[in-house]
């Protein structure tokens, strides 16, 4: 029997109960069904609790680059976790248009679906922002050096916590993911959303963090919490020969143009248990001399942003 039989047969059995139909096919071990995701409803905190507060953040912008480029939506969840990392349910949500400078240009909008009549007239509330962050132990993001980068920019409230990626701090593929993209993260723990409108990619982002692993025991936002708190140390390799770029990079190092503001070096981000190994390797092999070497001890209070 075919696909399409075990369907109509499927649909003829369990008529119009949807998630029956669902557990059905999914049951024949031929299909994998994808919920649509239902945002979770944010509860009222217990008085004296003694957990710590998360905030899951994206923002939506005109462009790339956060020295010139504006914000047009920031989206913020907050929520509840408990002393083992254990996320405890969603506390508030913040969602703000901002109207730009300049308008939005049309790919910008082709890819949110944000128009300028949807940002006419707003304002972020600065205030309100601010308040909304000021108890937050962490804030996570997916693609965290990219939105550190304007939310700092937007207030200094962000520069003093603690950040983490989940785009980059977790080795997905290893813990059987399919990749690091947001849209297959939520299609492989069984659900779709409306993708690319940064409220949307919020709450996806709480239902991908709060997953249970079935490699670690452990869920994902706890593998975060791991990978976020380590101390890490950034390398520059400053005035490395050109002809053994090729060597760094096979070792992980990678090009920064200088555009930034930081150095126009290879660099590499280690582990701090391992940086003096690292250094005697770069002292060793590709200096091949005594050399002083500009290095950074980076923590998640630093990590992601301009000033790392």
């Amino acid at each position: 029997m075919n696909m399409h039989a075990q369907s109509a047969i499927a649909q003829s059995k369990f008529g119009g109960d949807a998630e029956s139909l669902a557990r059905h096919l999914e049951a024949t071990g031929d299909y994998k069904v994808l919920r649509r995701l239902i945002p979770r409803d944010p509860t009222p905190t217990a008085a004296g609790y003694t957990g710590k507060i998360g905030i899951v953040l994206d923002v939506e912008t005109t462009g790339l680059d956060p020295a010139k480029e504006e914000i047009i939506e920031i989206a913020m969840i907050k929520f509840r976790y408990s002393p083992i990392d254990a996320i405890e349910g969603v506390v508030e949500i913040f969602q703000a248009y901002n109207e730009p400078t300049n308008p939005i240009p049309h790919a910008i909008t082709e890819l949110t679906g944000i128009t300028n009549e949807m940002v006419a007239g707003h304002k972020i509330d600065k205030d309100a922002l601010e308040a909304f962050v000021a108890d937050a132990s962490i804030i996570i993001a997916h693609n965290a050096a990219f939105d550190r980068r304007f939310a700092e920019r937007l207030s200094p409230v962000f520069e003093h916590k603690n950040w983490a990626c989940t785009q980059t701090e977790i080795d997905w593929r290893k813990l059987g993911f399919s990749g690091a993209k947001l849209s297959y993260l939520l299609a492989d723990i069984g659900y779709f959303h409306n993708a690319h409108r940064a409220i949307d990619d919020c709450h996806a982002l709480v239902e991908i963090l709060a997953y249970s692993l079935s490699e670690t025991a452990r869920s994902v936002f706890s593998e975060l919490l791991a990978s976020a708190r380590r101390t890490t140390v950034r390398i520059w390799a400053q005035g490395s020969p050109f002809d053994l770029k090729d060597l760094l990079k096979a070792r992980g190092y990678r090009w920064n143009d200088g555009t930034d503001g930081r150095p126009k070096s290879w660099f590499v981000d280690i582990d701090a248990d391992k940086s003096d190994a690292e250094l005697g390797y770069l002292k060793k092999e590709i200096y091949q001399r005594e050399a002083n070497i500009n290095y950074q001890t980076i923590t998640a209070l630093e990590r992601f942003s301009n000033r790392a």
